[in-house]
């Protein structure tokens, strides 16, 4: 490393950083003290600091998924053992494998990080870490709350809390655990997810929260990031998992994430119609052309199989789409609405295939109204997602009870070709009841 960016590094780091980066100058080669971890780590994964001290209580490091979170977690719990003579830290998971596959022995967990001349005991059977000073670390799980009932603790760390079971029995146990010490400190590592615990701390005025995205990590293979990214860029499983945003359900939803990840299923059953949903976009390069394959089940259930849908193409490439997706699922129709566009929508769908059997369809009633009946065929488990379709998810999310729509995007062009080809395969000959006037 050139002297000029080794004086650059030194001024970013926090003073006790720095301080504990000039002991290793003095007592250390320069070689370990460039592979120290106040060296090579990223910003993200430092304790935050202010004066010079670690002023929080709670610290949520809430990040993507190969951000770095178990690193920083293994290393923060390492030198705090290394400083404190007779220190008992609690380690807790979702399952006790999870903290010693993860935590304790994986690639970046506690062993891993700990230096020869200060390595701690592990003894897997009394699931129990042991350093030269008598420091002790103990296994956890959210399995089993109430093992945290009765042990004491000076700080802890947690992972993964997102996932956990038994989430707020665990987290109450731990934290009525943590009196040994004035400024007890517990760090939480996690994925954000949807979840009572996470909402909760978030919004504690004692919880400091940072995050990081899966594409900050510069150790990670590019290729992996552009990936990854590729993929799942501006989806909602891309927004939580890569980017580390946790994603709140939109005040009266039609749809919300719970409802939605009650609906999976691993495969379809024979299916005795396939219809396509189509969304047109008014202009070329403008909004998303939807395009939804549904299916009816022989046991009366929907089941959404595929989204086909593209962007910024012209009216005979969104067609060929329709078409393609129609062959490939042996589609007998093509639901279509026809507002902006009128008969041209059909007249692009049947040049693009002149067999394709399409239907158009014109939204008399706003997008709420027409969304509220098939949002209540998933309330009663008739309507299945075969897999996971973010983009559509988001979109559906996105449907206000009522009427309007808040995002992603400008309009829910996924969403409402999904409504369309359900419509039409469960509710389209449905009678409404009408009261007759005397």
């Amino acid at each position: 490393m050139p002297a000029q960016t080794l004086l650059d590094a030194l001024s970013d780091l926090e003073p006790a950083d720095a301080d504990l980066f000039l002991k290793e100058v003095v007592t250390g080669s320069v070689g370990s003290l460039l592979k120290s971890w106040p060296m090579t780590a990223m910003k993200g994964q430092l304790p935050p600091r202010r004066d010079g001290r670690e002023f929080w209580r709670i610290w949520l490091l809430m990040a993507g998924r190969g951000f770095g979170k178990t690193r920083a977690g293994a290393e923060w719990v390492r030198g705090l053992a290394e400083q404190t003579r007779g220190l008992r830290i609690a380690l807790v998971g979702a399952t006790t494998a999870d903290v010693r596959g993860v935590m304790v022995e994986g690639d970046s967990g506690i062993l891993a990080v700990s230096k020869g001349h200060f390595y701690p005991l592990w003894e897997p059977s009394l699931g129990r870490l042991t350093w030269p000073n008598g420091a002790q670390a103990f296994v956890y799980s959210a399995e089993a709350p109430e093992r945290l009932r009765g042990p004491q603790h000076h700080v802890a760390w947690c992972d993964e809390t997102a996932k956990w079971s038994n989430a707020l029995a665990t987290w109450d146990n731990l934290q009525l655990g943590l009196r040994l010490a004035r400024d007890a400190k517990t760090l939480i590592t996690t994925t954000p997810r949807q979840c009572a615990l996470l909402r909760t701390l978030v919004a504690r005025a004692d919880v400091v929260v940072t995050k990081g995205r899966t594409a900050d990590n510069v150790f990670l293979p590019q290729d992996f990031v552009a990936a990854v990214t590729a993929l799942y860029a501006g989806t909602r499983l891309g927004r939580q998992e890569l980017d580390g945003e946790l994603i709140e359900d939109v005040a009266g939803a039609l749809w919300t994430r719970a409802m939605l990840d009650g609906c999976r299923a691993a495969s379809a059953p024979p299916l005795k119609r396939v219809v396509i949903g189509v969304d047109p976009p008014i202009s070329v390069g403008g909004d998303a052309c939807g395009i939804i394959v549904v299916g009816l089940g022989e046991d009366g259930r929907g089941y959404v199989l595929a989204d086909a849908s593209v962007s910024g193409c012209s009216p005979e490439g969104w067609a060929q789409a329709v078409a393609l997706a129609a062959a490939k699922w042996n589609a007998d129709r093509v639901i279509a609405e026809a507002n902006q566009g009128g008969e041209m929508v059909g007249s692009v769908l049947r040049a693009a295939n002149i067999a394709l059997p399409v239907k158009l369809v014109h939204a008399s009633r706003g997008k709420s109204a027409r969304a509220e009946p098939v949002a209540a065929l998933y309330e009663g488990g008739r309507v299945a997602h075969v897999g996971a379709f973010p983009a559509l998810e988001d979109e559906l999310c996105g449907l206000i009870a009522g009427g309007g729509y808040e995002g992603p995007g400008r309009s829910p062009d996924r969403a409402d070709a999904a409504v369309w080809a359900l419509w039409e395969l469960m509710l389209a000959r449905v009678k409404v009841p009408r009261v007759r006037g005397v």
